[in-house]
């Protein structure tokens, strides 16, 4: 199955840790989504990513290839099903072709909140793992 990171879990070594069957695959771009950051994390100590529909925004990410396995050890670090739930998507490529994924969509998404500089850096070496500018 293949599973699209957008924010923390582009981080290379922090997804090897999480889901260690997973195979880092490709870039790719969910359209009509914004990257949000919301609701109040003690773990995190500040706001958690999410993607909202927004239409003509788009969502730069990356695609794993991860096993059974790998989606219940992610669900168990993503709160699913109570603080995330599964979103069936279309991503597409740098080549422009459509691939289907799922990622996670954060349940209560009411008030957008800031994320811990902590946070922030999690993600930002993430899109320095995948050479996404």
């Amino acid at each position: 199955m293949y599973y699209f990171a957008y924010a923390s879990n582009l981080n290379r070594k922090q997804m090897a840790e999480r889901a260690p069957d997973s195979k880092p695959k490709f870039i790719a771009t969910l359209p009509n989504y914004k990257l949000i950051f919301t609701g109040w994390s003690r773990q995190r100590q500040g706001g958690v990513a999410s993607i909202k529909p927004l239409r003509g925004e788009k969502v730069v990410g990356a695609v794993y290839e991860i096993s059974d396995k790998d989606l219940r050890l992610l669900d168990k670090y993503e709160g699913y099903p109570a603080t995330y739930n599964h979103l069936n998507i279309t991503v597409w490529t740098e080549t422009g072709d459509p691939v289907e994924a799922m990622t996670y969509i954060k349940v209560e998404q009411s008030e957008e909140t800031r994320p811990s500089r902590e946070y922030l850096a999690a993600i930002q070496q993430g899109y320095r793992d995948w050479e996404i500018a």
